[in-house]
């Protein structure tokens, strides 16, 4: 069945206003802009749904960014409030503690620490601003663990959370964004590759598998398999041990039309 991208941005727009409804009526919504597609297509339904003046940017460079001038369009071009947190010395003073406390850092501690410090500070920004955090990763990232859990899967509402790359990207378009926002090939922000070359196969193909469940080439076909069986539990919530008796219905109202 073909995506239609007008359908679903409506919905989408709609669920977002109802979440605000039910969980903050008076909120702003926080949006991580990274100068990507997903963040730049969140923060633009998030306009749509509650307005530009209820929405603010918040960028989060690592020192140096090379293309931090492109979130900083972003948020000019939707008009919408920024802010600009550099998280360099941040990242540097953690690693650093770590290192003096006798702790050898693995890679994986490298790249996701800095995923981690800007989801902290996102909450920081959204406590001090009468905010709520919106979640910015897409459903062909997550399927396969392309998130730090703790950092950018992390947030309160989660627009695009079901959507696949090209979903997302026909959102984009329907909304009207220019064409460098959604085509802007998209960098990990962790070691400075593109995701397609960190995943190791493009989006396109990695979508074609999730809906379709067919891939040309068997080799990425077992990839993507092995990624999404391993990386499963980012995605689900923390186990709890139960008590005989108790019930967890926290999330039983989270489902909104």
């Amino acid at each position: 069945m073909a995506f239609d991208a007008k359908k679903h941005k409506d919905r989408c727009v709609t669920w977002i206003r109802n979440f605000f409804e039910k969980n903050g009526p008076d909120c702003n919504a926080i949006v991580g802009i990274s100068g990507g597609k997903d963040s730049t297509i969140v923060a633009a339904l998030c306009v749509e749904a509650l307005g530009k003046d209820r929405v603010i940017g918040v960028l989060m460079p690592q020192g140096i960014q090379s293309d931090i001038d492109v979130a900083r369009k972003v948020c000019d071009y939707l008009d919408i409030k920024r802010y600009e947190v550099n998280i360099g010395d941040t990242v540097k003073s953690v690693l650093s503690r770590l290192e003096t406390s006798g702790i050898e850092i693995s890679d994986q501690t490298r790249m996701n620490l800095p995923a981690r410090i800007r989801m902290s500070t996102l909450y920081a920004v959204s406590q001090s601003m009468n905010g709520r955090v919106a979640n910015t990763c897409n459903y062909s990232e997550s399927f396969v663990g392309y998130e730090t859990r703790y950092g950018d899967s992390a947030g309160d509402f989660s627009p695009i959370g079901y959507m696949l790359v090209t979903e997302v990207k026909a959102i984009g378009y329907v909304l009207g964004l220019p064409e460098e926002f959604i085509e802007k090939i998209p960098i990990d922000g962790l070691c400075g590759k593109t995701d397609e070359d960190n995943l190791g196969f493009p989006y396109a193909v990695l979508d074609k598998y999730i809906y379709t469940g067919k891939c040309d080439d068997p080799e990425i076909a077992k990839k993507i398999k092995q990624l999404h069986e391993k990386n499963l539990f980012k995605s689900r919530l923390m186990p709890k041990y139960l008590v005989d008796g108790y019930y967890d219905d926290a999330y039983a109202d989270m489902q909104y039309v």
